[in-house]
């Protein structure tokens, strides 16, 4: 019986991040081309409607925003309007979180978020916690939050969205030599992955 379960386990370990990934993408697929097949169907006779159209709306509509977000006197109404919203109450605490998560995975604006560090929080080299260095430089910031000897490292929680964000001495921390997917795996998997992909 125990080796009935344990194969069971390992099958369902394998098979979970697949069948959620999967069904992710298909929630994805199916909600655009509900949403957006309707818009299209409105517009051309339904004998010309086929399959997969509302997915190719989104992901071409997608495309063209991004397109478009390239021109000068569109990227200015863009932000004329992100302005609007953030001026919004309540509204605005959504946006600006759902925007900073996104702004996560834009690589341009990654710049300082490209450092795997270890950090000594207990200045006894015993104890180290892995993060993310993401500001070198507070200059745009208050006075006293941090200084030129200091820098900003995210350090992310295991098992859960979220961390902690701390200011510590440079002499604190120590550069690793792993790529941020990697170190992330780790730390948000409490150093149970460990394979290199």
């Amino acid at each position: 019986m125990k080796k009935i379960s344990k194969y069971f386990i390992q099958g369902l370990i394998a098979l979970l991040p697949i069948l959620l990934t999967a069904y992710i993408i298909y929630w994805l697929m199916k909600t655009a081309e509900t949403s957006l097949g309707s818009a299209i169907k409105f517009i051309i006779p339904d004998k010309f409607y086929l399959p997969g159209m509302g997915v190719a709306t989104g992901l071409l509509m997608v495309f063209g925003f991004g397109l478009m977000l390239n021109l000068w006197l569109f990227r200015g109404l863009f932000e004329a309007c992100e302005r609007q919203l953030e001026k919004v109450p309540f509204i605005k605490y959504f946006y600006n979180s759902f925007k900073d998560l996104a702004g996560f995975f834009d690589t341009a604006k990654k710049k300082n978020f490209n450092k795997v560090v270890m950090v000594d929080l207990l200045n006894n080299k015993d104890v180290g916690l892995i993060g993310f260095i993401t500001r070198e430089d507070f200059k745009d910031l208050p006075e006293n939050f941090g200084d030129s000897d200091t820098v900003a490292v995210y350090l992310p929680m295991s098992y859960q969205v979220g961390g902690f964000t701390v200011i510590v001495p440079k002499s604190r921390i120590t550069i690793v030599d792993m790529s941020i997917e990697e170190a992330m795996r780790f730390a948000l998997t409490a150093g149970v992955s460990t394979d290199k992909k």
